[in-house]
C-alpha cells in the first residue's frame, strides 16, 4: 500500500488521522513539526504528503515549497483550518495538488486521497521499448537495470523517451534543461548526448544534423 507522510502538530487530530489511514492499509509516517517532516522526506520515498500549514519549525507552505524546489513532485494535500483565498492561492503556487478544510469528514479525506493517488500513480512510469522512466524516483531503467545519470542526463533521456522515435529539436532540449536556453551551445548538448550514448546499450541516439536527436531501437 502507498506510503503517506502526515504533518500535523495537533496530537488528537494526528492520532485520529493516523488510525484512520492505518485501518485503510496505508503506511503512515506521522511528523509533528516541519523539520521532522523535511528530514523524513529525504530519508524515505512517499506516495503522498498530507500537510498541516501552521506547524512548528517549518510551516507547511514553506516545507512544500522547499520540497518542490528540490524536485520532489510527490502529490500533496493540505489539511488546514485556513479559509483565506490568499493562503490557498499560495499553497497551490507552492505545489499543492488539493486541500481539505478542517474539520473534515473522514470519508471525504479518504476519497480525496484515493482520487489523487489514482490520478498520479498512473503517471509514475513511462516506457518506450527497453527504457522505462520511474518519475517518482527519478530513475530510468534499461531492460530493468537502473542507469547512472546526472539530473540533466535524466531530463534529456526522459524527453527522448517521451517522444518515442520522433525528433527532439535542439530548442526543445535547451528549453527543458536550461533556464536561459538562448545562451546554450550545441557543444553543451553534444556532451550530454555523448554521455547518454555511452550509458545505453539496447537503443541508440541518432543525430539529425542541424535539427536535433531521436531514439532508435
Amino acid at each position: 500500500m502507498p506510503n503517506i507522510l502526515l504533518l500535523e502538530d495537533d496530537l488528537l487530530l494526528g492520532e485520529s488521522v493516523e488510525d484512520l489511514l492505518d485501518e485503510e492499509g496505508y503506511d503512515v509516517t506521522w511528523c509533528k513539526n516541519g523539520q521532522e517532516a523535511l528530514d523524513a522526506s529525504f530519508e524515505n520515498k512517499f506516495d503522498l504528503y498530507l500537510l498541516d500549514i501552521n506547524v512548528p519549525l517549518i510551516d507547511g507552505l514553506t516545507l512544500l515549497k522547499e520540497l518542490r524546489s528540490a524536485e520532489d513532485n510527490t502529490p500533496a494535500i493540505y489539511l488546514t483550518s485556513h479559509q483565506e483565498k490568499a493562503m490557498m492561492t499560495e499553497g497551490f503556487e507552492n505545489g499543492a495538488d488539493d486541500y481539505i478544510k478542517k474539520p473534515f469528514d473522514n470519508d471525504e479525506l479518504l476519497l480525496r486521497i484515493q482520487a489523487l493517488l489514482r490520478r498520479t500513480q498512473g503517471k509514475q512510469n513511462r516506457c518506450s521499448g527497453s527504457l522505462c522512466i520511474d518519475l517518482k524516483r527519478s530513475v530510468i531503467y534499461e531492460e530493468k537495470k537502473a542507469l547512472s545519470l546526472s539530473k540533466k542526463e535524466f531530463t534529456l533521456l526522459s524527453l527522448l523517451i517521451e517522444n518515442g522515435e520522433k525528433i527532439v529539436s535542439k530548442e526543445m532540449i535547451a528549453d527543458a534543461l536550461w533556464t536561459h536556453s538562448s545562451s546554450v551551445s550545441d557543444g553543451s548538448i553534444r556532451v550530454l548526448i555523448t554521455r547518454l550514448k555511452q550509458e545505453l546499450h539496447s537503443v541508440s541516439i541518432e543525430n539529425i544534423r542541424g535539427i536535433g536527436y531521436r531514439l532508435v531501437s
